[in-house]
């Protein structure tokens, strides 16, 4: 059992490899291990190529290492249907492995088990929930697209100690320092699309792009998808979301009381979707599950008060990333990072679970599950 986990953290490390770079797929990584020796390794690298179990068979292959009675470690239940690739079952059996090790079965209810039943069936052996708990978190976001259809959600904004994002005349650059904002940018890399309100377009007027050191940025894939809730269309044609090279990637949320004419003269560069709107807002489950069905599996909330609480206090949001910076701004005006209504009682608060604190630079984030974990 040793060895299992020895060579399960090994097959973990790999799967981060792929971090930033297999929407919407999950992340795994693989190990092959025959004689007490590691004869092959792989992971995930992007959507429609290889699996890991091929990698790592490849790479014993290119090594001239036979994986005829070796041990499979792979974090995530190989695969035993047709997609973008063949399945990774057949390639096993063919292979002429003895031992299949697994860390998590495959979330999504249609295929779940039904690798593992077609390995057994082929006469190999196969060890289950290895490094389970791990194996599964690496891909929390995958795992709740695949089963609830709209995007794992993550409120992300940094704040005084106070819990101010901006003084009562909107001055909020910088709160934090570089180092938290280095973290805020590998946030942005882990997910598929990033969300604002208008109040942030016209106040910042920022990129909402990826700008990492060149040694991580070159592992993530092209743009990320940026979508802004604009009720009224007032995103200024001049806005970098709508003019830079990645404004195909935009989308402006718009309610169908926005002005026809605004909206042509920004479907030139952006995407511009009409979406329900429940007193005066865009209809914010509307909206997740449309994100849901064209595959992003991951969103970052980067809004203002108002937007924090909808997802936040509406239950929307599964984990938050609060960057807290040693200041005190005070004032009633002043911005709160989460507005709304708030909770009426004591009772009603959101409760936070696998809560880690972390100090980046002179700064901490909070990052937390929303709610009880998940057994």
């Amino acid at each position: 059992m040793d060895a299992d986990l020895k060579y399960m953290r090994l097959a973990l490390r790999l799967a981060e490899r792929g971090f930033g770079t297999t929407s919407p797929n999950p992340m795994v990584g693989s190990v092959l291990v025959k004689h007490n020796r590691v004869i092959g390794r792989g992971w995930h690298t992007r959507a429609g190529q290889a699996h890991a179990e091929i990698e790592a068979l490849g790479d014993a292959e290119r090594h001239r290492r036979s994986p005829k009675g070796a041990s499979l470690y792979v974090t995530l239940e190989p695969c035993c249907t047709h997609g973008r690739t063949p399945p990774c079952t057949e390639a096993i059996i063919s292979a002429g492995i003895r031992r299949v090790i697994v860390g998590a079965v495959d979330p999504n209810p249609v295929h779940a088990g039904a690798g593992l039943i077609a390995l057994r069936r082929a006469g190999l052996k196969v060890t289950e929930g290895v490094l389970a708990q791990q194996c599964q978190r690496l891909n929390d976001a995958f795992n709740f697209w695949i089963t609830r259809r709209r995007p794992f959600v993550i409120v992300k904004t940094a704040m005084t100690l106070d819990g101010k994002i901006a003084t009562r005349t909107g001055d909020s650059k910088w709160i934090t320092g570089k180092a938290a904002r280095a973290r805020g940018m590998e946030l942005r890399q882990a997910v598929d699309a990033i969300l604002v309100g208008i109040n942030t377009i016209l106040s910042d007027d920022p990129e909402l792009t990826v700008r990492l050191q060149k040694k991580r940025a070159a592992a993530k894939r092209p743009g990320l998808r940026r979508f802004v809730l604009d009720t009224l269309a007032r995103t200024p044609l001049t806005a970098k979301v709508v003019t830079d090279k990645f404004a195909p990637l935009t989308t402006i949320v718009v309610s169908k009381q926005a002005p026809k004419r605004k909206l042509r003269e920004l479907a030139k560069t952006a995407r511009v979707l009409v979406a329900p709107a429940r007193e005066g807002k865009i209809n914010l489950p509307w909206l997740l599950h449309k994100m849901g069905s064209e595959e992003v599996t991951s969103l970052l909330v980067e809004g203002g008060g108002e937007i924090n609480a909808s997802f936040l206090l509406g239950e929307l949001a599964q984990r938050i990333a609060f960057f807290y910076a040693p200041k005190i701004l005070g004032g009633a005006s002043a911005r709160k990072a989460v507005a709304g209504g708030g909770a009426r009682g004591l009772d009603d608060s959101l409760a936070l679970s696998e809560v880690e604190w972390t100090r980046v630079g002179a700064d901490w984030l909070l990052q937390a599950r929303i709610g009880k974990s998940p057994k």
